[in-house]
């Protein structure tokens, strides 16, 4: 078995209601799992500066929280990649 490109694991206990507004943000935002959403979230709020969307075709290996691939911004420094 191919060893794991992220083999640290973060547990996050939710509540109904918080799980329910993560679900609908990843759906509105065409994530392709719980897992892309909240690292995506994670990144958002660590760089603090507005993304696009999950293009099509995006797998949840394409998001990172320091660099984003499937926006196709691979900034890594904090910055949004624009002047």
């Amino acid at each position: 078995m191919a060893e794991l490109e992220r083999p640290e694991r973060l547990q996050i206990m939710l509540t109904a209601d918080e799980l329910t507004a993560l679900e609908n943000w990843r759906f509105d935002k065409r994530m392709p799992s719980r897992s892309a959403a909240v690292r995506e979230l994670l990144r958002r709020g660590l760089d603090a500066d507005g993304f696009l969307t999950a293009g099509a075709g995006a797998k949840s290996q394409d998001f990172g929280i320091l660099t984003n691939v499937a926006n196709g911004d691979g900034v890594a420094d904090g910055s949004s990649g624009s002047d």
